[in-house]
This record gives structure tokens, C-alpha cells and sequence, in this order.
């Protein structure tokens, strides 16, 4: 009896000991991809930026923030309800993802009609802009093919998606470099970024194909009924989250000038290529959330309490640093032309803090089944975004855009959760997160 009580304790052991190394390595992978990704992608985009100047780069940004308005509806909410599904019913994993592929790729037709149409009607005769919008827009077709992708995270496999997705941006920068060598117009640049999605979407075919998969998937409706019916709320909560990440560029471009989206978009590329922490801390670590949800309450809290807490603590070791050398940082990057973005950037990076413990709890929003409080809590968000960019762009352009946003991020990533009895225990997690001696 005890040989068989060791026995069961060793294998249990072994098993947590394999799961925490698979999640450990899937980070690694995340954390390298997004590591070349910052390195390459700061340099290059820096060079971007400096070779276009501060109006068209400010264009070119403008037409980016107006797709990912629309872009909502290339995910229609699925992405983390459909690792969940596989996690849960792995049988199933060829219906989920056909009838999420199809699902996304008809959100992608809608995506591309609804932002062109809409650029026209603001910008008829700024063809430039609506051209942008277009090839940007195009993308989203592409995009269908990150349902490998969700096969490769629900089996904590991430490497797969790094080394396909790396392949195409490597490539694509090197277009970059040739097409600024050779002075070319604004829109070739908007050409390489569609190029990139669709090298990248090959080379996750070729990776799902390796592996001894096949993309004949079967389409399901009642799969996708399921699945839209919980999803609904997540896709409107990602229009909101648009909305109070991108909503300022386009206000800024619209009430002040293309040279003010130019220098806000140099603080906020700064800002944000550090987002990547917790997107790939938290999707490597959702399936043990998941699981964990499935064996008990009290071990289910305290890996969501550990998260937060490790989120929280990175996003302010990255904050303090940058506000204080935000202005060098710019010059040294972006040239004298850009030097106003510091002031920006000293302030908008401290929206990483709530960033950082927002993403912590999507999660936690799934596993509930509360995905309708996560669309309200964004809404709010936006709403409050939308709002103070009202009342301090004009008098303070970029500056007043940056204080809007960490507010925003703050009443949408945490403060909304205090307004309602379902959501005050998360709350309370995230708050108590960042005094970080408290058990």
C-alpha cells in the first residue's frame, strides 16, 4: 500500500515537473520571439521612421490605428475560447479550428469592407490614406491562419509559431532596409507589412504540416454557435479595447496634424514593444489556469494571485527607468526631429502597469465565464479614453492623449472591477498585487 502511495506521488510530481517544464520553455520561445522582435523591429522601424519623417510616418500610423479599429472582427473574440475548447475536448481539435478558421476569414472580408468604406467617407480625397488603409486592411485575410497557431498554444508549443512567424518578419525587415536604400514611397512600406502576414501565415502551414497535421479541418455549426455565443462579448470588448488603444491617434491626427500622430506613434512604439511580456507569460501559463480551475478553487486563485503579482512587478521595473530616460531615448532613437515624444513617453509608459495586471486576468474572465463583464469593463475604458481626449488634446496634443490613456488603461484593466460584486475578488487580487511583501 505505501509502495503504491510513492509510486503515485513520484508520477504526480513528474507530471507537474513536465507540465512547468513545458511552460517554462514555451515562454522562453515567446520571450525570444518577441526579444527579436524588439531588437529587429525597433531598429528597423526607427530607420522607417526616421527615413519617412515625422508627417508621413504620422500618416502612415494614422492608417494602421483606423484598421485596428476594425480589426475585432479578424479574432471575433475566439482566440482564448478556442484554446480553452481544445484543452477541453482535444478530440474535437479539427472541428474547432475549420469552424474558427472559416469564422475568422469571414470576420476578415468584413473587417476589410468596413474600414475602407469608412476611410472614404472621412478621407475621399486623401488617396494616399485610403490607400493605406486598404493594404493594411488586406491583412486580415491572413491573420485566418493563426488558428495553427491556437493548436500550437494549447499544446504549449509556441516554438512552432516563433520560428514561422520570426522567418517572415527577418525577411520582411531585410525588404525594409532595401526599400529605404532605394527611396521608396510611403506605400511600398505598407506592401512589406502585408507581405510579412502572408509569408508568415505560409510558414505556419509548413510547421502544422511537419508535425503531422493536415488543414482539411471540418466546419461545425454547432461548434461555431457555441462558440459565438460566448464570444460575442469578447469581440466587443476588443472593439473597446481598440478603441482606447488607438482611438488617440486617430483623434490627435484628426484635431491637431499628421506631425502630432507622428511624434505620439515614436512614444508609444517605445511604450508598447514591451506589451509582449505579458501576452506571452500569460498564454503560456492559461492552460494550467484552465486545469487548475478543474482540480481545485484555492490552487486555481493562487497561480491566477502569482501571476499578477509577477506582471505588476515587471511592468514597474520597466517603468521607472524609462520615464526618467525617456526624452534621451528618444533623441538617441528617433533624432532631434522627434525629441517632443519624450515628454509623451515619460508619461504613457506608466499604462504598462495597468496593461500588464489587465492581461493577467483574461483568463480568469474565461475560466468565470464572465466575458460579458470583461466587454463592460473595457467599455468603460473607452469610453473614459474617448472622453479626456476630448478635453486635453487641444491643449495639450500628445501629452494630454498619453495622460488620457494610462487613465483609461486603468479604469478598464482594474478599476471597473471594483463596481461589481463578481468581479471585487479580482479586483482585490490586483490591487494587493502591487504591495508585493503581503501573502
Amino acid at each position: 500500500m505505501l509502495d503504491k502511495y510513492k509510486k503515485t506521488l513520484f508520477s504526480l510530481r513528474h507530471k507537474v515537473g513536465s507540465e512547468r517544464l513545458a511552460v517554462i520553455q514555451n515562454i522562453a520561445w515567446l520571450f525570444f520571439d518577441r526579444i527579436l522582435r524588439m531588437g529587429v523591429g525597433l531598429f528597423v522601424g526607427v530607420w522607417v521612421a526616421r527615413y519617412l519623417g515625422v508627417q508621413q510616418f504620422g500618416i502612415f500610423n494614422y492608417a494602421t490605428a483606423f484598421v485596428a479599429l476594425f480589426s475585432p472582427l479578424t479574432t471575433l473574440g475566439l482566440d482564448g475560447l478556442v484554446i480553452r475548447s481544445i484543452v477541453r475536448e482535444p478530440e474535437v481539435k479539427d472541428q474547432i479550428l475549420g469552424t474558427v478558421f472559416w469564422l475568422k476569414l469571414a470576420g476578415a472580408i468584413g473587417c476589410i469592407l468596413l474600414a475602407v468604406s469608412s476611410i472614404f467617407v472621412l478621407r475621399q480625397d486623401d488617396q494616399l490614406t485610403v490607400g493605406l488603409v486598404a493594404i493594411l486592411g488586406t491583412a486580415g485575410f491572413f491573420h485566418a491562419f493563426d488558428t495553427i497557431d491556437f493548436w500550437f498554444q494549447s499544446q504549449v508549443q509556441s516554438k512552432y509559431t516563433v520560428v514561422a512567424k520570426n522567418t517572415a518578419f527577418i525577411i520582411t525587415a531585410l525588404i525594409k532596409v532595401a526599400l529605404i536604400k532605394m527611396q521608396a514611397p510611403l506605400l511600398a512600406f505598407a506592401w512589406a507589412g502585408l507581405a510579412e502576414v502572408g509569408l508568415a501565415s505560409v510558414g505556419l502551414i509548413i510547421a502544422y504540416r511537419v508535425q503531422g497535421y493536415s488543414i482539411l479541418w471540418r466546419w461545425s455549426l454547432p461548434v461555431a454557435k457555441t462558440l459565438l455565443r460566448e464570444s460575442w462579448p469578447l469581440m466587443l470588448s476588443g472593439f473597446s479595447v481598440m478603441i482606447y488603444l488607438k482611438i488617440d491617434q486617430i483623434m490627435l491626427g484628426e484635431m491637431v496634424d499628421a506631425s502630432a500622430v507622428g511624434l505620439y506613434s515614436a512614444a508609444t512604439r517605445i511604450s508598447e514593444v514591451w506589451y509582449f511580456i505579458p501576452v506571452a507569460i500569460s498564454s503560456s501559463v492559461a492552460p494550467a489556469i484552465y486545469a487548475a480551475k478543474e482540480v481545485s478553487e484555492e490552487l486555481y486563485y493562487q497561480k491566477i494571485k502569482k501571476l499578477i503579482r509577477v506582471l505588476a512587478l515587471i511592468s514597474i521595473l520597466v517603468a521607472l527607468p524609462m520615464s526618467f530616460l525617456s526624452e534621451r531615448i528618444i533623441i538617441m532613437l528617433f533624432g532631434n526631429s522627434y525629441a517632443a515624444a519624450g515628454s509623451i513617453l515619460a508619461i504613457h509608459i506608466w499604462a504598462s502597469l495597468f496593461v500588464f495586471m489587465g492581461v493577467a486576468t483574461s483568463s480568469w474572465f474565461i475560466a468565470e465565464g464572465l466575458t460579458h463583464l470583461s466587454f463592460r469593463r473595457t467599455l468603460m475604458g473607452a469610453i473614459t479614453n474617448v472622453f479626456l481626449n476630448l478635453l486635453l488634446i487641444p491643449a495639450y496634443a500628445g501629452v494630454g492623449a498619453a495622460i488620457a490613456t494610462v487613465i483609461s488603461y486603468g479604469v478598464g484593466s482594474a478599476f471597473a472591477n471594483a463596481i461589481d460584486s463578481r468581479t471585487w475578488k479580482i479586483f482585490t487580487l490586483q490591487m494587493t498585487s502591487i504591495i508585493f511583501f503581503r501573502s
